[in-house]
């Protein structure tokens, strides 16, 4: 076993001379994801992105006997970083991250930004740094953690994608492309999902899917004074409304449609009470809440599922609306919202878009021109059961890495890749875990990256890719003893 004060040594003094200092200047790259920078391969910003990555990740697996990187471009696809590091026995161990981002958002703090990388208190804010700039170097700082105590591990393949933020729609051409390189690996580790807190290790355990849309409605050609049209033609607001609460129950957030629901499964309700009972009022409270605004109910358990199992709606956008600054006594042409829908994890995900479209389209009120159109979406994604050396295996890291056990819990966001990979490999075993806890607000304002947890989830998962490693050699041996 790895001897936890020279791995705790070991990855606290790399992350603060070699980990730290690169983020720093990956932050400073606005490489948004496609999605929202149509033009990213024109700009260039992802592939200083990509060359950053790449100077540093040649630099520190010169340690790592036999270690090779490659970055693989397809034809009008952003790139990937593929990097195969050679280990004992026939079995492989999938490590997986993004290195795209989100856009800017409002609300930074003065003197913060999102590609102004600041460090105050332990944390190195900006956009990109735990969301997932760090995925590809805690991945290697574990490797050669190992390495620095001649730890054997099984063949390890890092893979970072450059399109997650936009739902990983150039992933499966790279997974085709690459199959034979990547092989059937019995474990895919993912550092791309939240914490609840920073105390201890958590494993998530099942991913919402999502639906991203619009819905529009016109009831002019053009705007007309407010004095002359209210009373006659109806507000394209309001309609909007009366169309949205079709789906969900405005006054307490539930949504209506019995459809969109799935039956939650025992062992995830469990898990949900457990982490309830671990996180107690943080379950809302990590959140920037405004004023006296209180949760959507007063059960922590309920919450968590909400957060998890269950549909949910945001709008997330409008147009056709005049900034308040600007606003007349005029009654709009029309009201634009951008939707985002959250679907159990084992929903079906394009059955869940088509009853929502189905429903908002059906008999417009006072028969106003109505648009919806779904842009993307995925299905979630719930973990098979961990055997019981992996269960053991993440308990003890956590231990050794925070002094607490792990907890397990889902999470509330999607990643797409987990479903590809839960389809494509059945029997794999799925580590995945992350840096995003209370407040480093992911996707928002002031996101920042906590650097302790870094370090202790780079431990954590030295510790699980040396328990793999032993797991499995053991039963190499058991085979041939047989």
């Amino acid at each position: 076993m790895p001897d936890a004060t020279k791995l705790k040594t070991f990855v606290g003094s790399i992350w603060d001379d070699a980990i730290v200092p690169s983020l720093v200047d990956y932050i400073k790259i606005p490489n948004k994801s496609p999605a929202y920078d149509k033009d990213w391969a024109t700009h260039g910003y992802m592939d200083d992105a990509v060359k950053l990555m790449e100077r540093w990740a040649r630099e520190h697996i010169d340690g790592l006997k036999g270690a090779k990187l490659e970055i693989v471009r397809l034809p009008k696809r952003t790139p990937v970083i593929f990097i195969e590091v050679p280990g004992t026995g026939d079995d492989t161990v999938l490590l997986y991250g993004h290195l795209d981002k989100q856009p800017e958002m409002t609300g930074w703090w003065d003197g913060f930004g999102p590609w102004k990388p600041v460090i105050k208190d332990d944390k190195l804010y900006g956009r990109g740094g735990a969301d997932d700039g760090y995925a590809m170097y805690g991945s290697i700082a574990a490797l050669k953690a190992l390495a620095e105590q001649r730890m054997p591990h099984a063949r390890c393949v890092i893979l970072i994608e450059a399109c997650e933020e936009s739902g990983s729609y150039d992933l499966p051409y790279y997974i085709d492309h690459l199959a034979d390189r990547i092989g059937q690996p019995s474990l895919v580790i993912c550092l791309d999902s939240g914490c609840g807190n920073y105390d201890q290790l958590w494993l998530t355990t099942s991913l919402r899917g999502n639906a991203i849309g619009t819905l529009s409605v016109r009831v002019l050609t053009e705007g007309v004074h407010s004095g002359d049209a209210s009373g006659i033609v109806p507000s394209s607001f309001r309609i909007v409304r009366q169309l949205l609460s079709r789906i969900e129950d405005e006054a307490t957030g539930r949504i209506k449609l019995d459809e969109l629901y799935v039956q939650i499964p025992p062992q995830r309700l469990e898990q949900a009470r457990q982490a309830a009972k671990v996180l107690g009022p943080d379950v809302y409270a990590k959140l920037p809440l405004a004023g006296g605004t209180l949760p959507m109910g007063d059960d922590l358990t309920e919450l968590v599922l909400n957060r998890t199992w269950r549909p949910q709606l945001a709008v997330v956008g409008a147009d056709g609306l005049t900034p308040v600054a600007n606003a007349g006594n005029v009654l709009l042409p029309f009201t634009t919202v951008k939707l985002s829908f959250r679907w159990p994890p084992t929903l079906d995900a394009d059955k869940g878009a088509k009853v929502v479209e189905d429903l908002l389209r059906k008999d417009p009120p006072y028969n106003a021109e109505v648009k919806v159109e779904f842009e993307r979406g995925g299905a979630g994604w719930n973990s098979p059961a961990l055997a019981p050396w992996l269960e053991k295996s993440v308990m003890h890291a956590s231990e050794t890495a925070f002094g607490k056990p792990a907890v397990m819990m889902g999470e509330g966001g999607s990643i797409p890749f987990m479903g590809m990979l839960g389809e494509k490999f059945p029997e794999t075993q799925f580590v995945i875990t992350g840096v995003l806890g209370p407040h480093s607000n992911a996707h928002g304002p002031n996101e920042f990256l906590h650097i302790p947890t870094g370090k202790k989830v780079t431990m954590a998962i030295a510790q699980i890719l040396a328990d793999h490693h032993k797991r499995h050699d053991r039963q190499s041996h058991s085979h041939k003893k047989h």
